[in-house]
Protein backbone atom coordinates (compact mmCIF):
# COMPACT_ATOMS: atom_id res chain seq x y z
CA UNK A 1 0.00 0.00 0.00
CA UNK A 2 1.30 3.43 -0.93
CA UNK A 3 1.66 5.92 1.89
CA UNK A 4 1.77 9.69 1.38
CA UNK A 5 2.85 12.02 4.18
CA UNK A 6 1.91 15.68 4.52
CA UNK A 7 1.27 18.46 7.01
CA UNK A 8 -2.43 18.93 6.22
CA UNK A 9 -4.90 16.57 4.56
CA UNK A 10 -8.00 18.46 3.37
CA UNK A 11 -10.96 16.27 2.43
CA UNK A 12 -13.16 18.33 0.12
CA UNK A 13 -12.27 21.11 -2.32
CA UNK A 14 -15.25 23.43 -2.11
CA UNK A 15 -14.81 26.96 -0.78
CA UNK A 16 -14.03 25.92 2.81
CA UNK A 17 -11.48 23.27 1.87
CA UNK A 18 -9.84 25.33 -0.86
CA UNK A 19 -9.67 28.47 1.28
CA UNK A 20 -8.10 26.45 4.10
CA UNK A 21 -5.57 24.95 1.67
CA UNK A 22 -4.54 28.40 0.48
CA UNK A 23 -4.27 29.80 4.01
CA UNK A 24 -2.19 26.82 5.18
CA UNK A 25 0.04 26.92 2.12
CA UNK A 26 0.68 30.63 2.63
CA UNK A 27 2.15 29.69 6.02
CA UNK A 28 4.48 27.20 4.36
CA UNK A 29 2.56 24.02 5.15
CA UNK A 30 2.31 21.14 2.68
CA UNK A 31 -1.28 20.34 1.76
CA UNK A 32 -2.99 17.36 0.13
CA UNK A 33 -6.39 18.51 -1.20
CA UNK A 34 -8.90 15.80 -2.15
CA UNK A 35 -11.87 16.43 -4.42
CA UNK A 36 -14.49 13.95 -5.63
CA UNK A 37 -14.50 15.39 -9.15
CA UNK A 38 -13.27 18.42 -11.09
CA UNK A 39 -12.32 21.55 -9.09
CA UNK A 40 -15.70 23.29 -9.42
CA UNK A 41 -17.88 20.25 -8.61
CA UNK A 42 -18.95 21.55 -5.19
CA UNK A 43 -22.01 23.05 -3.55
CA UNK A 44 -20.07 26.30 -3.24
CA UNK A 45 -20.03 26.59 -7.03
CA UNK A 46 -23.82 26.36 -7.17
CA UNK A 47 -24.42 29.15 -4.63
CA UNK A 48 -26.39 31.85 -6.43
CA UNK A 49 -27.50 34.63 -4.11
CA UNK A 50 -24.35 36.16 -2.65
CA UNK A 51 -22.21 36.61 0.44
CA UNK A 52 -22.76 38.98 3.37
CA UNK A 53 -20.29 41.85 3.42
CA UNK A 54 -21.54 45.36 4.22
CA UNK A 55 -22.37 45.61 7.92
CA UNK A 56 -21.03 49.12 8.45
CA UNK A 57 -24.41 50.70 9.16
CA UNK A 58 -25.30 48.37 12.04
CA UNK A 59 -23.27 45.21 12.72
CA UNK A 60 -25.62 44.30 15.56
CA UNK A 61 -28.48 44.08 13.06
CA UNK A 62 -26.78 41.16 11.32
CA UNK A 63 -26.35 39.32 14.61
CA UNK A 64 -30.04 39.94 15.31
CA UNK A 65 -31.08 38.61 11.91
CA UNK A 66 -28.94 35.44 12.26
CA UNK A 67 -30.35 34.81 15.72
CA UNK A 68 -33.95 35.39 14.66
CA UNK A 69 -33.59 33.19 11.57
CA UNK A 70 -32.23 30.41 13.80
CA UNK A 71 -35.49 30.48 15.79
CA UNK A 72 -33.43 32.00 18.61
CA UNK A 73 -31.23 28.90 18.98
CA UNK A 74 -27.89 29.99 17.46
CA UNK A 75 -24.69 29.95 19.52
CA UNK A 76 -24.11 33.62 20.51
CA UNK A 77 -20.32 33.19 20.49
CA UNK A 78 -20.36 31.81 16.94
CA UNK A 79 -22.68 34.57 15.75
CA UNK A 80 -20.50 37.28 17.29
CA UNK A 81 -17.39 35.70 15.75
CA UNK A 82 -18.89 35.65 12.25
CA UNK A 83 -20.24 39.20 12.48
CA UNK A 84 -16.88 40.52 13.66
CA UNK A 85 -14.58 38.51 11.39
CA UNK A 86 -16.72 37.92 8.29
CA UNK A 87 -16.44 41.30 6.53
CA UNK A 88 -12.68 41.33 7.20
CA UNK A 89 -12.29 37.87 5.64
CA UNK A 90 -14.24 38.95 2.54
CA UNK A 91 -12.16 42.11 2.24
CA UNK A 92 -8.74 40.50 2.51
CA UNK A 93 -9.42 37.19 0.75
CA UNK A 94 -11.99 37.88 -1.96
CA UNK A 95 -11.66 41.58 -2.70
CA UNK A 96 -7.96 42.29 -2.17
CA UNK A 97 -6.28 38.93 -2.77
CA UNK A 98 -8.45 37.24 -5.41
CA UNK A 99 -10.18 40.37 -6.75
CA UNK A 100 -13.43 38.55 -7.42
CA UNK A 101 -15.61 40.45 -9.90
CA UNK A 102 -18.65 41.29 -7.78
CA UNK A 103 -21.35 43.47 -9.31
CA UNK A 104 -20.85 47.20 -8.90
CA UNK A 105 -22.70 50.41 -9.66
CA UNK A 106 -21.65 52.81 -12.42
CA UNK A 107 -19.74 54.73 -9.74
CA UNK A 108 -17.82 51.59 -8.73
CA UNK A 109 -19.57 50.87 -5.44
CA UNK A 110 -20.40 47.26 -4.63
CA UNK A 111 -24.02 46.49 -5.42
CA UNK A 112 -25.91 45.29 -2.34
CA UNK A 113 -28.95 43.04 -2.34
CA UNK A 114 -31.23 41.59 0.32
CA UNK A 115 -32.59 38.09 0.89
CA UNK A 116 -35.20 36.48 3.12
CA UNK A 117 -34.66 37.06 6.83
CA UNK A 118 -32.39 40.08 6.29
CA UNK A 119 -33.48 43.45 7.65
CA UNK A 120 -31.37 45.44 5.18
CA UNK A 121 -29.29 45.19 1.98
CA UNK A 122 -25.84 43.88 2.92
CA UNK A 123 -25.14 41.06 0.43
CA UNK A 124 -22.66 41.39 -2.44
CA UNK A 125 -23.04 39.19 -5.50
CA UNK A 126 -21.84 38.35 -9.00
CA UNK A 127 -25.12 38.35 -10.91
CA UNK A 128 -26.83 35.11 -9.84
CA UNK A 129 -23.68 32.99 -9.96
CA UNK A 130 -21.76 34.25 -6.92
CA UNK A 131 -20.46 30.87 -5.82
CA UNK A 132 -19.08 30.16 -9.28
CA UNK A 133 -17.29 33.51 -9.43
CA UNK A 134 -15.72 32.94 -6.02
CA UNK A 135 -14.76 29.28 -6.39
CA UNK A 136 -13.35 29.81 -9.89
CA UNK A 137 -10.97 32.44 -8.54
CA UNK A 138 -10.06 30.29 -5.53
CA UNK A 139 -9.46 27.17 -7.65
CA UNK A 140 -7.18 29.05 -10.03
CA UNK A 141 -5.01 30.21 -7.13
CA UNK A 142 -5.01 26.74 -5.56
CA UNK A 143 -3.68 25.23 -8.79
CA UNK A 144 -0.98 27.89 -8.97
CA UNK A 145 0.26 27.19 -5.43
CA UNK A 146 3.21 24.81 -5.41
CA UNK A 147 2.79 23.30 -1.93
CA UNK A 148 -0.83 22.25 -2.57
CA UNK A 149 -1.32 18.87 -4.27
CA UNK A 150 -4.82 18.62 -5.69
CA UNK A 151 -5.97 14.99 -5.91
CA UNK A 152 -8.96 14.94 -8.25
CA UNK A 153 -11.13 11.84 -8.07
CA UNK A 154 -9.62 10.72 -4.75
CA UNK A 155 -12.30 9.72 -2.24
CA UNK A 156 -11.71 9.38 1.50
CA UNK A 157 -12.81 5.99 2.83
CA UNK A 158 -12.15 6.17 6.57
CA UNK A 159 -10.16 8.32 8.96
CA UNK A 160 -6.97 6.98 10.51
CA UNK A 161 -6.77 7.03 14.30
CA UNK A 162 -4.11 5.84 16.71
CA UNK A 163 -6.77 3.71 18.41
CA UNK A 164 -7.80 1.79 15.29
CA UNK A 165 -5.11 1.92 12.62
CA UNK A 166 -1.66 1.94 14.19
CA UNK A 167 0.53 -1.17 14.18
CA UNK A 168 1.81 -0.21 17.65
CA UNK A 169 -0.56 -1.80 20.19
CA UNK A 170 0.40 0.80 22.80
CA UNK A 171 -1.23 3.49 20.68
CA UNK A 172 -4.62 2.15 21.79
CA UNK A 173 -4.05 3.93 25.10
CA UNK A 174 -3.42 7.35 23.57
CA UNK A 175 -6.17 10.02 23.52
CA UNK A 176 -8.45 9.70 20.50
CA UNK A 177 -6.23 11.09 17.74
CA UNK A 178 -6.56 11.33 13.95
CA UNK A 179 -3.50 11.03 11.73
CA UNK A 180 -4.92 11.02 8.20
CA UNK A 181 -7.18 8.80 6.12
CA UNK A 182 -7.45 5.81 3.84
CA UNK A 183 -8.24 7.12 0.35
CA UNK A 184 -9.46 5.54 -2.89
CA UNK A 185 -7.95 6.73 -6.17
CA UNK A 186 -11.00 6.22 -8.39
CA UNK A 187 -8.92 6.49 -11.57
CA UNK A 188 -6.70 3.53 -10.76
CA UNK A 189 -8.85 1.74 -8.18
CA UNK A 190 -5.90 1.79 -5.78
CA UNK A 191 -6.33 2.39 -2.05
CA UNK A 192 -3.63 4.50 -0.40
CA UNK A 193 -3.03 5.99 3.02
CA UNK A 194 -2.37 9.69 3.52
CA UNK A 195 -0.71 10.33 6.88
CA UNK A 196 -1.10 13.91 8.09
CA UNK A 197 -0.42 16.03 11.13
CA UNK A 198 -3.81 17.71 10.64
CA UNK A 199 -6.86 16.28 8.88
CA UNK A 200 -9.59 18.68 7.81
CA UNK A 201 -13.11 17.56 6.95
CA UNK A 202 -14.57 19.95 4.37
CA UNK A 203 -16.94 17.57 2.63
CA UNK A 204 -19.95 19.88 2.41
CA UNK A 205 -23.56 18.93 2.89
CA UNK A 206 -25.82 15.90 3.10
CA UNK A 207 -28.73 16.95 0.89
CA UNK A 208 -28.45 13.98 -1.45
CA UNK A 209 -29.78 11.62 1.22
CA UNK A 210 -33.17 13.19 0.31
CA UNK A 211 -35.12 12.59 -2.89
CA UNK A 212 -35.24 16.30 -3.76
CA UNK A 213 -32.07 18.31 -3.15
CA UNK A 214 -30.18 21.38 -4.35
CA UNK A 215 -26.83 19.72 -3.58
CA UNK A 216 -24.29 18.43 -6.09
CA UNK A 217 -24.14 14.64 -6.60
CA UNK A 218 -22.21 12.88 -3.85
CA UNK A 219 -23.30 15.25 -1.05
CA UNK A 220 -24.31 12.54 1.39
CA UNK A 221 -22.61 13.69 4.61
CA UNK A 222 -19.24 12.04 4.02
CA UNK A 223 -17.57 14.03 6.80
CA UNK A 224 -20.35 13.38 9.29
CA UNK A 225 -20.30 9.63 8.66
CA UNK A 226 -16.50 9.34 8.81
CA UNK A 227 -16.31 11.42 11.99
CA UNK A 228 -19.04 9.34 13.62
CA UNK A 229 -17.20 6.11 12.87
CA UNK A 230 -14.14 7.28 14.83
CA UNK A 231 -16.16 8.64 17.75
CA UNK A 232 -16.30 12.40 17.13
CA UNK A 233 -19.05 14.44 18.73
CA UNK A 234 -21.93 15.39 16.41
CA UNK A 235 -24.58 18.03 17.03
CA UNK A 236 -27.85 19.46 15.64
CA UNK A 237 -28.23 16.92 12.82
CA UNK A 238 -32.02 17.16 12.96
CA UNK A 239 -31.78 20.71 11.59
CA UNK A 240 -31.75 20.19 7.82
CA UNK A 241 -32.81 23.31 5.97
CA UNK A 242 -35.08 22.91 2.98
CA UNK A 243 -34.77 25.65 0.38
CA UNK A 244 -38.28 26.78 -0.49
CA UNK A 245 -37.75 27.55 -4.17
CA UNK A 246 -36.40 24.88 -6.51
CA UNK A 247 -37.40 24.74 -10.19
CA UNK A 248 -40.25 22.26 -10.54
CA UNK A 249 -41.42 22.14 -14.14
CA UNK A 250 -42.66 18.71 -15.20
CA UNK A 251 -40.05 16.56 -16.99
CA UNK A 252 -37.28 19.10 -16.27
CA UNK A 253 -34.36 18.75 -13.83
CA UNK A 254 -34.54 20.38 -10.40
CA UNK A 255 -32.26 23.36 -9.77
CA UNK A 256 -32.03 26.16 -7.24
CA UNK A 257 -33.97 29.39 -7.70
CA UNK A 258 -32.15 31.97 -5.61
CA UNK A 259 -33.79 33.73 -2.71
CA UNK A 260 -32.36 36.96 -4.11
CA UNK A 261 -35.29 37.01 -6.56
CA UNK A 262 -37.61 37.55 -3.61
CA UNK A 263 -35.16 40.09 -2.24
CA UNK A 264 -35.62 42.05 -5.48
CA UNK A 265 -39.42 41.92 -5.35
CA UNK A 266 -40.61 38.48 -6.51
CA UNK A 267 -43.52 37.01 -4.53
CA UNK A 268 -44.87 33.52 -4.03
CA UNK A 269 -48.41 32.78 -5.15
CA UNK A 270 -50.66 29.74 -5.25
CA UNK A 271 -52.51 28.51 -8.33
CA UNK A 272 -55.32 30.98 -7.59
CA UNK A 273 -52.86 33.88 -7.68
CA UNK A 274 -53.01 34.51 -3.92
CA UNK A 275 -49.94 35.64 -1.94
CA UNK A 276 -50.58 32.93 0.63
CA UNK A 277 -47.51 33.72 2.75
CA UNK A 278 -48.93 37.12 3.68
CA UNK A 279 -51.42 35.36 5.96
CA UNK A 280 -48.70 33.28 7.63
CA UNK A 281 -45.86 35.72 8.36
CA UNK A 282 -45.72 39.53 8.35
CA UNK A 283 -42.61 39.35 6.18
CA UNK A 284 -44.56 37.51 3.50
CA UNK A 285 -42.32 36.07 0.76
CA UNK A 286 -39.24 37.42 2.59
CA UNK A 287 -39.80 35.24 5.66
CA UNK A 288 -36.95 32.87 6.66
CA UNK A 289 -36.53 29.70 4.64
CA UNK A 290 -38.03 27.26 7.13
CA UNK A 291 -41.23 29.30 7.34
CA UNK A 292 -41.54 29.61 3.56
CA UNK A 293 -40.75 25.93 2.88
CA UNK A 294 -43.39 24.71 5.34
CA UNK A 295 -45.93 27.20 4.00
CA UNK A 296 -45.43 25.96 0.44
CA UNK A 297 -45.65 22.31 1.50
CA UNK A 298 -48.86 22.99 3.44
CA UNK A 299 -50.34 24.95 0.54
CA UNK A 300 -49.59 22.13 -1.90
CA UNK A 301 -50.93 19.48 0.49
CA UNK A 302 -54.19 21.46 0.85
CA UNK A 303 -54.65 22.38 -2.81
CA UNK A 304 -53.28 19.26 -4.46
CA UNK A 305 -51.26 21.43 -6.82
CA UNK A 306 -47.81 20.13 -7.85
CA UNK A 307 -45.97 23.39 -7.16
CA UNK A 308 -46.21 27.02 -6.06
CA UNK A 309 -45.53 29.95 -8.38
CA UNK A 310 -42.83 32.59 -8.03
CA UNK A 311 -44.15 35.78 -9.60
CA UNK A 312 -41.47 38.14 -11.01
CA UNK A 313 -43.86 40.71 -12.49
CA UNK A 314 -42.63 43.45 -10.13
CA UNK A 315 -39.32 43.46 -12.07
CA UNK A 316 -38.78 44.64 -15.62
CA UNK A 317 -37.69 42.10 -18.25
CA UNK A 318 -34.38 43.92 -18.80
CA UNK A 319 -33.63 43.87 -15.06
CA UNK A 320 -34.39 40.14 -14.84
CA UNK A 321 -32.09 39.29 -17.75
CA UNK A 322 -29.31 41.54 -16.44
CA UNK A 323 -29.49 40.65 -12.74
CA UNK A 324 -30.37 36.95 -13.04
CA UNK A 325 -28.86 35.74 -16.33
CA UNK A 326 -28.13 32.19 -15.16
CA UNK A 327 -31.64 31.50 -13.92
CA UNK A 328 -33.14 33.19 -16.98
CA UNK A 329 -31.05 31.01 -19.30
CA UNK A 330 -31.68 27.74 -17.45
CA UNK A 331 -35.44 28.31 -17.28
CA UNK A 332 -35.51 29.39 -20.94
CA UNK A 333 -33.72 26.17 -21.89
CA UNK A 334 -36.69 24.29 -20.43
CA UNK A 335 -39.31 26.34 -22.25
CA UNK A 336 -40.05 28.97 -19.60
CA UNK A 337 -39.63 32.72 -20.18
CA UNK A 338 -39.42 34.13 -16.65
CA UNK A 339 -39.83 37.71 -17.92
CA UNK A 340 -43.40 36.74 -18.86
CA UNK A 341 -44.31 33.68 -16.77
CA UNK A 342 -44.03 32.74 -13.08
CA UNK A 343 -41.53 30.06 -12.06
CA UNK A 344 -42.97 26.76 -10.72
CA UNK A 345 -41.20 25.96 -7.44
CA UNK A 346 -41.14 23.37 -4.64
CA UNK A 347 -38.96 22.93 -1.53
CA UNK A 348 -35.86 20.70 -1.56
CA UNK A 349 -33.16 19.66 0.93
CA UNK A 350 -30.54 22.40 0.89
CA UNK A 351 -28.27 22.90 3.92
CA UNK A 352 -27.24 20.95 7.01
CA UNK A 353 -27.28 23.36 9.95
CA UNK A 354 -25.72 20.70 12.19
CA UNK A 355 -22.70 18.48 11.72
CA UNK A 356 -19.43 17.60 13.41
CA UNK A 357 -19.19 19.70 16.57
CA UNK A 358 -16.27 22.17 16.56
CA UNK A 359 -14.97 25.19 18.39
CA UNK A 360 -14.45 28.50 16.58
CA UNK A 361 -11.12 27.26 15.18
CA UNK A 362 -12.64 24.15 13.63
CA UNK A 363 -11.32 21.70 16.24
CA UNK A 364 -13.45 18.61 16.81
CA UNK A 365 -13.49 16.32 19.87
CA UNK A 366 -10.84 14.16 18.13
CA UNK A 367 -7.28 15.47 18.39
CA UNK A 368 -5.86 16.87 15.12
CA UNK A 369 -9.19 16.44 13.30
CA UNK A 370 -10.92 19.61 12.12
CA UNK A 371 -14.26 20.21 10.43
CA UNK A 372 -15.00 23.41 8.51
CA UNK A 373 -17.71 24.77 6.25
CA UNK A 374 -21.06 23.01 6.10
CA UNK A 375 -19.97 19.69 7.62
CA UNK A 376 -18.69 21.42 10.76
CA UNK A 377 -20.99 22.92 13.37
CA UNK A 378 -20.13 25.76 15.73
CA UNK A 379 -23.82 26.43 16.38
CA UNK A 380 -23.78 29.48 14.09
CA UNK A 381 -27.02 28.51 12.36
CA UNK A 382 -28.85 26.95 15.26
CA UNK A 383 -32.09 25.45 13.97
CA UNK A 384 -32.15 27.36 10.68
CA UNK A 385 -29.61 29.19 8.51
CA UNK A 386 -29.93 32.82 7.44
CA UNK A 387 -29.46 33.27 3.69
CA UNK A 388 -25.96 34.11 2.38
CA UNK A 389 -24.16 33.09 5.58
CA UNK A 390 -22.82 29.81 4.16
CA UNK A 391 -20.06 31.17 1.91
CA UNK A 392 -19.09 33.59 4.67
CA UNK A 393 -18.87 30.75 7.19
CA UNK A 394 -16.59 28.85 4.79
CA UNK A 395 -14.14 31.76 4.65
CA UNK A 396 -14.13 32.43 8.39
CA UNK A 397 -13.87 28.79 9.50
CA UNK A 398 -11.09 28.13 6.96
CA UNK A 399 -9.10 31.14 8.11
CA UNK A 400 -9.17 30.38 11.82
CA UNK A 401 -8.64 26.64 11.44
CA UNK A 402 -5.57 27.28 9.29
CA UNK A 403 -4.16 29.82 11.76
CA UNK A 404 -4.65 27.44 14.69
CA UNK A 405 -3.14 24.48 12.81
CA UNK A 406 -0.09 26.47 11.73
CA UNK A 407 0.57 27.46 15.35
CA UNK A 408 0.22 23.88 16.60
CA UNK A 409 2.33 22.33 13.83
CA UNK A 410 5.07 24.86 14.56
CA UNK A 411 5.24 24.02 18.27
CA UNK A 412 3.92 20.49 18.83
CA UNK A 413 5.29 17.02 18.11
CA UNK A 414 3.07 14.55 16.24
CA UNK A 415 2.83 10.77 16.46
CA UNK A 416 2.49 9.56 12.87
CA UNK A 417 2.85 5.77 12.72
CA UNK A 418 2.65 3.58 9.66
CA UNK A 419 -1.01 2.62 9.23
CA UNK A 420 -2.10 -0.96 8.70
CA UNK A 421 -2.43 -2.06 5.09
CA UNK A 422 -5.87 -1.86 3.52
CA UNK A 423 -7.39 -5.09 2.21
CA UNK A 424 -10.30 -4.98 -0.23
CA UNK A 425 -12.29 -7.77 -1.93
CA UNK A 426 -12.11 -8.07 -5.71
CA UNK A 427 -15.75 -8.92 -6.47
CA UNK A 428 -17.50 -6.16 -8.41
CA UNK A 429 -20.50 -4.44 -6.82
CA UNK A 430 -23.80 -4.64 -8.70
CA UNK A 431 -24.58 -1.05 -9.83
CA UNK A 432 -28.30 -1.83 -9.97
CA UNK A 433 -28.32 -2.70 -6.28
CA UNK A 434 -26.34 0.42 -5.40
CA UNK A 435 -28.79 2.66 -7.27
CA UNK A 436 -31.82 0.93 -5.76
CA UNK A 437 -30.46 1.18 -2.21
CA UNK A 438 -29.66 4.87 -2.67
CA UNK A 439 -33.16 5.54 -4.01
CA UNK A 440 -34.66 3.78 -1.02
CA UNK A 441 -32.64 5.97 1.35
CA UNK A 442 -33.67 9.13 -0.51
CA UNK A 443 -37.38 8.30 -0.69
CA UNK A 444 -37.48 7.18 2.96
CA UNK A 445 -35.85 10.40 4.14
CA UNK A 446 -38.05 12.60 1.93
CA UNK A 447 -41.31 10.95 2.93
CA UNK A 448 -40.70 10.41 6.65
CA UNK A 449 -37.94 12.82 7.75
CA UNK A 450 -38.42 15.76 5.37
CA UNK A 451 -39.95 19.22 5.69
CA UNK A 452 -42.60 18.03 8.17
CA UNK A 453 -41.95 15.13 10.56
CA UNK A 454 -43.89 13.16 13.16
CA UNK A 455 -42.89 10.53 15.74
CA UNK A 456 -44.58 7.76 13.74
CA UNK A 457 -42.92 8.83 10.49
CA UNK A 458 -39.50 8.92 12.14
CA UNK A 459 -40.06 5.51 13.74
CA UNK A 460 -40.90 4.06 10.34
CA UNK A 461 -37.85 5.73 8.76
CA UNK A 462 -35.58 4.31 11.44
CA UNK A 463 -36.97 0.79 11.00
CA UNK A 464 -36.51 0.88 7.22
CA UNK A 465 -33.02 2.37 7.41
CA UNK A 466 -31.72 -0.03 10.07
CA UNK A 467 -32.73 -3.00 7.96
CA UNK A 468 -31.22 -1.39 4.87
CA UNK A 469 -27.97 -0.66 6.71
CA UNK A 470 -27.47 -4.36 7.39
CA UNK A 471 -27.81 -5.10 3.69
CA UNK A 472 -25.45 -2.29 2.71
CA UNK A 473 -22.81 -3.27 5.26
CA UNK A 474 -22.79 -6.83 3.97
CA UNK A 475 -22.65 -5.49 0.42
CA UNK A 476 -19.80 -3.10 1.33
CA UNK A 477 -17.68 -5.75 3.04
CA UNK A 478 -17.94 -8.17 0.12
CA UNK A 479 -17.14 -5.94 -2.88
CA UNK A 480 -14.31 -3.97 -4.40
CA UNK A 481 -14.44 -0.32 -3.38
CA UNK A 482 -15.87 2.26 -5.76
CA UNK A 483 -16.95 5.86 -5.27
CA UNK A 484 -20.61 4.79 -5.51
CA UNK A 485 -20.20 2.13 -2.84
CA UNK A 486 -18.44 4.55 -0.48
CA UNK A 487 -21.23 7.09 -1.01
CA UNK A 488 -23.88 4.47 -0.31
CA UNK A 489 -22.18 3.42 2.93
CA UNK A 490 -21.90 7.02 4.11
CA UNK A 491 -25.43 7.91 2.97
CA UNK A 492 -27.09 5.20 5.06
CA UNK A 493 -25.03 6.16 8.10
CA UNK A 494 -25.81 9.86 7.73
CA UNK A 495 -29.51 9.19 7.16
CA UNK A 496 -29.72 7.15 10.36
CA UNK A 497 -27.92 9.87 12.30
CA UNK A 498 -30.35 12.53 11.06
CA UNK A 499 -33.37 10.37 11.92
CA UNK A 500 -31.93 9.53 15.34
CA UNK A 501 -31.31 13.19 16.15
CA UNK A 502 -34.80 14.13 14.97
CA UNK A 503 -36.33 11.36 17.07
CA UNK A 504 -34.61 12.64 20.22
CA UNK A 505 -35.92 16.20 19.77
CA UNK A 506 -39.68 16.53 20.36
CA UNK A 507 -39.65 20.33 20.08
CA UNK A 508 -40.30 22.08 16.77
CA UNK A 509 -37.59 24.62 16.11
CA UNK A 510 -36.58 26.20 12.83
CA UNK A 511 -36.11 23.60 10.13
CA UNK A 512 -37.04 20.70 12.46
CA UNK A 513 -40.84 20.68 12.49
CA UNK A 514 -42.71 17.99 14.39
CA UNK A 515 -46.45 17.38 14.19
CA UNK A 516 -48.40 15.17 16.58
CA UNK A 517 -50.52 12.37 15.20
CA UNK A 518 -54.17 12.08 16.12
Amino acid sequence: MKIFRTDCLVIGAGLAGSAYALRAAQHGLAVELLSLAEPLAANSDWAQGGIIYDTTADPAALAHDIFEASDRTANPAAVEHLVREGPRAVEEFLLENLQVSFDRSAAGALDLTREGGHSTRRIIHAKDATGHAILSAVATQVDATTNISRRTGWVAIDLLTLSHNSDDLADRYQPLTCFGAYVLNTTTGETVAIVAKKTILATGGLGQIFHHSTNVPGSVGHGVAMAYRVGARLIDLEYVQFHPTVFAKKNAPRFLITEALRGEGAVLRNARGECFLDTIDPRGSLAPRDVVARAIKQELATSGEPHALLDLSAMTPDFIRERFPTIYARCHAHGLDITREPIPVVPAAHFACGGVHTDLAGRTSVRHLNAIGENGCTGLHGANRLASTSLLECLVSAKFAALADFAEIAHESFQLPRPRDWASPTREADPVLIRQDMLQIQHTMWNYAGVVRSPKRLTRARRILIELREEIQSFYRGCRLTRELIELRNAIQTALLVVHAASLNPQSKGSHYIIEEA
